[in-house]
């Protein structure tokens, strides 16, 4: 029965359990008493949420603590071992695969390196299952117990109903390339377990949002800086996140060509790739056979040797000015959105953090406005690299919350009844 907002009992079920489940996650293990003023539930919707969560698996205690001259309570968490995700980091120089518990503690691991030529997208689409497998394999999961797997992309994700994630990567070579469709065909996981695909800065958003440095925060931007350059915008219009191609951004006319194809964007300047090029332009000295995080470190090796080495200048003056484009481009995410802070993430990001961050927050003061300029801090992330792969992991579980912790409901074969489609065009939106 739908009530005068055309929510059903069912509906308010799920949002209690979802609300329970939420709390305890992030801030458990806690009381029932506990969570009744954290929840904004009454104590006897507490009583009857925790008892089905606890039926269902997915809740545990975990000890006690004294009351107020009454029994002692009874604290409560989420169970790990109750739900198993992978998270997918389909980066530009390695696919990593991981597979977590439900409170994201990996429990297996696989990464398969990329070649320059290895970005096919049936290339990738083999990685991805082997790793699947791979990690399954070791820990002795069952596949049907996964609760999803997440994958973070790097290019512009299309949802469509007819083929589902559909990837843009135009600096990878890919359009409008049929990823989900590729990896269930022929997948050996169940077809209950779905996918969920999305770019690869706004799952690292996700991550640091939830558990990094975003915490806390409504306003939030965070970068993505590895061989390319993308940004995550977190709002509270926009809870979730949203990918913006930051890194498509023109910050010179008529300047060097781009992966794209365009000219003078900000990832031909700040993106790892573009660094070591020109520093190779330059007669920088890359060693031979070494993949782009090994040259960066070489370069930084370079530029900021042990003291009493000269620096190499070239490598010095690359970087400054790349620390300049990269600080100039956030000045325009600062008057765009004015967020309360911006976190750098990526492996480059991490890499070059420590002695990039000063000139970075010194530029991007400087080319922004100043009051948005004054109320943002610019900070590093402080998930590490696997923040990409964590952040993917957290949407099937975003999901399994939202649902209230409830596996996907199986989907009915062939069209839907015409009273059913005629009750869902009615519902109210």
């Amino acid at each position: 029965m739908a009530g005068r907002n055309g929510r059903t009992v069912r509906d308010l079920r799920r949002a209690n359990r979802t609300a329970v489940l939420q709390r305890l996650y992030f801030d458990g293990p806690l009381s029932r008493f506990e969570l009744g003023p954290a929840t904004g539930l009454s104590s006897g919707s507490v009583s009857n949420v925790v008892a089905d969560l606890i039926a269902d698996g997915l809740l545990e205690e975990a000890g006690s603590v004294d009351s107020d001259g009454g029994r002692p309570r009874t604290l409560l968490r989420v169970a790990p071992g109750s739900g198993h995700m992978i998270g997918v980091d389909v980066g530009e120089t390695r696919v990593r695969v991981e597979l977590f518990d439900l409170t994201l503690t990996e429990l297996a691991r696989a990464e398969r390196p990329l070649e320059r030529q290895g970005y096919a997208v049936e290339t990738i689409v083999g990685h991805i299952r082997d790793g699947i497998a791979e990690v399954l394999a070791a820990s002795g999961i069952d596949a049907q117990h996964l609760l999803g797997v997440g994958i973070g992309v790097p290019g512009i994700v299309q949802h469509t109903p007819e083929r589902g994630a559909v990837v843009h990567g135009q600096t990878i070579g890919w359009d409008a390339a049929p990823l989900e469709a590729l990896l269930r065909d022929g997948s050996p996981l169940p077809g209950t377990v779905p996918y969920f695909i999305d770019n690869g800065a706004k799952t690292l958003g996700q991550a640091e949002m939830w558990f990094g440095g975003g915490r806390g925060a409504g306003n939030a931007v965070v970068v993505l800086f590895g061989s390319g350059v993308g940004a995550c915008l977190v709002t509270p219009d926009v809870e979730h996140g949203r990918a913006v191609e930051w890194g498509h951004l023109t910050v010179r006319v008529r300047g060097r060509r781009c992966r794209c194809g365009a000219l003078g964007c900000l990832e031909a300047y700040a993106g790892a790739e573009s660094l070591l090029a020109r520093w190779a332009e330059e007669g920088g000295s890359i060693p031979p056979g070494t993949d782009e995080e090994a040259a960066l470190t070489a370069m930084l090796a370079a530029a900021y040797p042990p003291e009493g080495a000269d620096p190499d200048p070239v490598a010095l003056a690359v970087l400054e000015e790349t620390a300049e484009y990269l600080g100039a481009g956030l000045s325009d995410l600062i008057n765009l959105f004015q967020p309360e802070r911006i976190l750098i993430g990526g492996w480059a990001g991490l890499q070059l953090g420590p002695r990039f961050l000063p000139a970075v927050r010194r530029h991007a003061t400087a080319y922004a406005l100043r009051h948005p300029a004054q109320k943002v801090t610019i900070e590093l992330g402080r998930l590490g690299p696997d923040a990409v792969t964590v952040g993917a992991a957290i949407l099937p579980l975003a999901d399994f919350f939202a649902r209230g912790g409830r596996g996907p409901e199986p989907t009915a074969a062939g069209p839907a009844p015409a009273w059913r489609t005629a009750l869902q065009e009615r519902a109210p939106r």
